[in-house]
């Protein structure tokens, strides 16, 4: 089969639209198949001499979908690249936008034909596009083709730019909305990509900050969906969700109620108020796809983390068995793994049976935690500030400073 070979720039579309003309005639017959093509440079050559390109994309995208499936991968990415690069001729953003929809209407509509042919020239269409907005509706429309052509992992590297992306793009809040819940739901189906699933997902539920309660209504099933992701997950032991409006509007909801009551029990209480919760609930709880045995092993070690951060820095030994209900040689075992999960740094004290906190992990992190921060770094200035006066007094004193401390107050 003949090879696309691009002349010269100008006649690239030229080429493309004769070789997928012939291509599309073949079996016609001679006569008619050499009238046809002739027809289609004809219109083809009209559009270029009065710069319709929106036009001319359209009549090259109904050729090129016609011998999609004849056509060699090498030679329908050169097709298409050619077909693309025309949002470069449009004499607006706006008309470059209308051109690339037509291209990505016509690239979707067969998805699971060569999908990861298709997704990629998605990209090369985001590619030569320069308004912001226009990209983001390309990515938007790669992001369907991707589930629908089940290609999602050539576009999952794209999820760890999406900062990047959305200041570029500059998009509004139901757009993001809908971007965040996508790329949630594409995570999902990953099991090494729970974490970052998870991201999204609240991502997507900060959105409905602000909103009113019908709108905020809209997010309820997601909510409960990222209080269950949460309990459940081995290795995530913080998570800001009860300080969002969407997880918040539960706890009076009927139907959502219990599930905020958990999601409670996680982020603020400790073991014995799970094992209460549990007793009145289990049936409930397996339903939820929830393993009892992994849901202690988790709140053991958040109760860990709780006696941590309000132990003033000691916690006996014997407390830590009776918060955990586990036996004296297994208080050691869990503050191991506590260490492990750098949920604490510790030291243990086996001498006088006590646990020695210098850093616990915050189980949520809410404005309560932030004042703090603010607390321990204004003792921290404070304290830096007395060393340089100590410095610049014993300076004056003509005393000798540290060669440690020369250059604190500069």
């Amino acid at each position: 089969m003949t090879t696309i070979v691009e002349t010269s720039e100008e006649d690239s579309a030229f080429v493309v639209v004769r070789f997928t003309a012939e291509m599309a005639w073949q079996d016609a017959g001679p006569e008619l198949a050499e009238s046809q093509v002739a027809s289609l440079l004809f219109e083809a050559q009209e559009h270029m001499v009065t710069g319709r390109w929106l036009d001319l994309a359209s009549q090259m995208l109904t050729l090129a979908e016609l011998i999609f499936s004849r056509v060699a991968e090498k030679d329908l990415d050169c097709i298409y690249t050619v077909i693309c690069n025309l949002v470069t001729k449009a004499r607006s953003p706006d008309e470059a936008g209308e051109i690339a929809q037509r291209i990505y209407q016509k690239v979707t509509e067969q998805p699971n034909e060569k999908p990861a042919l298709r997704l990629k020239i998605l990209f090369n269409l985001y590619n030569l596009l320069e308004q912001p907005f226009s990209r983001f509706e390309v990515y938007q429309e790669a992001l369907k083709l991707a589930v629908a052509g089940k290609v999602t992992e050539s576009i999952i590297p794209s999820f760890k730019k999406m900062d990047n992306l959305l200041r570029e793009w500059n998009i509004g809040v139901v757009d993001q909305r809908k971007l965040f819940l996508t790329i949630s739901n594409i995570l999902k189906e990953n099991k090494s990509s729970a974490k970052d699933s998870f991201s999204f997902l609240t991502k997507y539920l900060a959105t409905f900050s602000g909103e009113d309660a019908h709108t905020l209504g809209e997010a309820k099933e997601e909510a409960e969906r990222a209080i269950k992701e949460f309990v459940k997950a081995p290795d995530m032991f913080q998570c800001d969700l009860l300080d969002m409006p969407a997880v918040a509007q539960l706890e009076k909801d009927g139907k959502y109620a219990l599930v905020y009551q958990l999601l409670k029990i996680f982020v603020t209480q400790r073991l014995d108020a799970y094992l209460d919760f549990h007793a009145a609930n289990s049936a409930l709880l397996k339903s939820w796809g929830l393993v009892h045995e992994d849901c202690i092993t988790k709140m053991r070690l958040m109760s860990l983390v709780d006696l941590g951060s309000n132990g003033f820095g000691e916690i006996p030994y014997t407390l830590v068995k009776d918060t955990l209900r586990v036996n004296d040689g297994e208080v050691e075992y869990w503050v191991v793994r506590a260490i492990s999960a750098k949920l604490l740094d510790c030291k243990m004290d086996q001498m006088n049976q006590i646990v020695i906190v210098s850093r616990c992990t915050e189980r949520t992190f809410g404005l309560q935690q932030w004042e703090g921060l603010r607390y321990k770094l204004g003792l921290w200035r404070e304290n830096v500030a007395n060393v340089v006066r100590t410095i610049q007094a014993a300076r004056a004193s003509g005393e000798v400073v540290p060669h440690a401390l020369q250059g604190v107050d500069r």
